[in-house]
């Protein structure tokens, strides 16, 4: 294999995907490294097709299994026997905590992108400027309208399912159509918004094909609700069924799994980055790959840790960390607030097909004088569910026997309804990741180490879901309604971000405006980790954005630069 590309894509899952795409269909010849395992889409995914009575436990997991996933159960998905094998095992690959982290990974090709919740929102100017309003933190580098063009190719190109509400907190975007709403979903709507004035309740906008578009290689989503399984129909967006086969078909993709990147290297003559290093995962083999244009992509953590240990005469800190601010700001959002009910009236009603998603409440709190709040600044959205309980709970002998016990069973259960909200994080200096020498690998290379915590803030902002959660679903006439407050340790949102923030100023940030590193232009970083402020949104469809937008940069720039080489040798001659 050559050790010599013009681009390295450093991790596949969201982002990793999107830049190996661009880059590649862009003319130049990548390296796409991944530190786990390879994923074929369709070939790897064994439960796909799988049924309850295939399961050896009937879907659930055994004591012992759990115990070597005591950080990653925290994530519901890793009790099933379904997807457990996403997820990684927390004993070979731990990782330590000053405060309660609950970091939720999945090391395969593809990464998260395969177990993600696919909700697709994007960020607004209210988000983008909200950092130099409350005068925190550091402003964004950029503006909505230096993103929307991005956002319009990325939704059009992945398939993102929902509906346009006018919102300026919620822009619009290229959506399919809607899933549509059962009754229940229909009747929440219609008694929220007849009620509220400043709220809305819109069908989730997901990253699942709807419409008639042809997407290639993948089909219309088959309502399965199987897709933490990895969806062989490639219904939904993941890397595997989209970006990564798109690269391949252009001929300048090179993928290689099981490699671990744990450094950068700088040059000290160009001022550039000149390659990077990695361990075979299987043989623990040292290798060093070279290119003119890096993109780390290994996730907000991996890609700390990647350019904390990238350390040389010039950065004896870390890659490009000037600033001192390289594995702080981490933010995540809180979850698990909210409240659930029962809801009568519709037992004549049912519902076709599982749907993957049901509905969201835009942000409602703090986007003007009106609505603003004196406990807490910035705001949450609504995520919810709404369905029918089967009626196997009832199965006990007490409760009938024979014919009635069988009729019974057949019939469903009581209407419920959830909702809980997912507020912002501050980026507060110091919530923060590091190196941990003491307590190494088994590569031999440091851990990371933990020690962040939410605000006051942010338990305030708590309080207010759960209130407002329960004011809206006794609004609706909705019973039993009982409020939720959960234990959300950060981390357990799986959207963590915010390690290697953009803004303006190389003083206080670690990247410009096009996701390159402030001191070392040929390294760009579109995960998690650029994120200046993390919005209440779900985050994945602006790291896409980001990535499309920052690998066009470093196209048009390598391309520059190869005129002006050959341009130069011509006069040389």
């Amino acid at each position: 294999m050559k050790n010599k590309f013009d681009a390295i894509v450093i991790g596949t899952g969201i982002s990793g995907g999107w830049a190996a795409k661009e880059l590649c269909e862009g003319g130049l010849k990548t390296l796409v490294l991944e530190r786990g395992r390879m994923v074929t889409h369709i070939k790897d995914y064994p439960t796909m097709h799988m049924d309850p009575w295939d399961f050896k436990h009937r879907g659930k997991r055994t004591p012992e299994d759990l115990a070597r996933q005591h950080k990653q159960k925290a994530n519901g998905q890793v009790k099933k026997e379904e997807a457990a094998h996403w997820f990684v095992d927390d004993i070979q690959h731990p990782y330590q905590e000053k405060k309660p982290f609950d970091w939720i990974r999945g090391y395969h090709v593809g990464g998260r992108s395969i177990m993600w919740g696919r909700q697709s929102y994007r960020m607004s100017d209210i988000d983008f400027n909200a950092n130099k309003k409350d005068r925190i933190a550091v402003d964004w580098p950029i503006r909505y309208k230096d993103i929307e063009k991005w956002y319009d190719k990325v939704e059009e190109y992945i398939g993102v399912s929902g509906e346009n509400r006018g919102l300026p907190q919620l822009p619009d975007g290229k959506l399919s159509p809607a899933m549509p709403f059962n009754a229940v979903e229909k009747e929440f709507q219609k008694q929220i918004e007849s009620q509220y004035n400043d709220r809305v309740v819109m069908p989730a906008r997901v990253a699942h094909i709807t419409g008639d578009k042809v997407h290639e290689g993948r089909s219309k989503c088959q309502f399965r609700n199987r897709c933490v399984r990895g969806c062989p129909f490639g219904g939904y967006f993941s890397s595997n069924s989209s970006t990564l086969p798109a690269a391949e078909r252009t001929g300048n993709m090179t993928l290689r799994p099981n490699s671990i990147v744990h450094e950068i290297v700088y040059d000290e003559r160009t001022g550039k980055a000149s390659g990077v290093r990695v361990i075979d995962a299987e043989t623990h083999e040292k290798l060093f790959f070279k290119a003119d244009i890096i993109f780390c992509n290994a996730s907000t953590v991996g890609t700390a840790s990647i350019l904390l240990q990238s350390k040389s005469k010039r950065f004896p800190n870390g890659l490009g960390n000037d600033s001192g601010e390289l594995g702080r700001n981490l933010m995540d959002h809180h979850m698990k607030a909210g409240a659930v009910a029962t809801v009568k009236g519709f037992e004549d009603r049912y519902y076709k097909g599982r749907k993957p998603t049901s509905f969201y409440v835009p942000r409602f709190r703090n986007l003007d004088p009106k609505t603003q709040q004196k406990d807490f600044i910035r705001g949450y959205g609504f995520q919810g569910g709404v369905g029918r309980a089967d009626n196997w709970t009832q199965n006990i002998p007490e409760f009938s026997y024979g014919k009635d016990l069988k009729e019974h069973l057949l019939q469903p259960g009581d209407w419920k309804i959830g909702m809980y909200g997912f507020g912002e994080c501050l980026p507060y200096h110091d919530n923060k990741v590091t190196l941990n020498y003491e307590k190494l690998d088994e590569w031999g290379l440091p851990t990371v180490e933990f020690d962040v915590k939410f605000g006051e803030n942010e338990n305030n902002m708590r309080k207010d879901m759960v209130k407002q959660a329960v004011e809206m679903l006794t609004a609706a006439g909705f019973e039993e309604v009982r409020p939720v407050n959960a234990k959300s340790n950060p981390g357990v949102a799986i959207h963590e971000m915010g390690t290697a923030r953009m803004g303006r100023d190389p003083k206080t940030s670690v990247l410009n405006q096009y996701n390159q590193i402030h001191a070392v232009p040929n390294v760009y970083v579109t995960d998690g980790a650029c994120m200046t402020s993390s919005a209440c949104q779900n985050p994945s469809l602006t790291y896409m954005a980001l990535t499309a937008r920052a690998a066009h940069h470093a196209i048009e720039n390598f391309k520059k630069n190869k005129k002006q080489a050959l341009l130069w040798r011509e006069e040389k001659l």
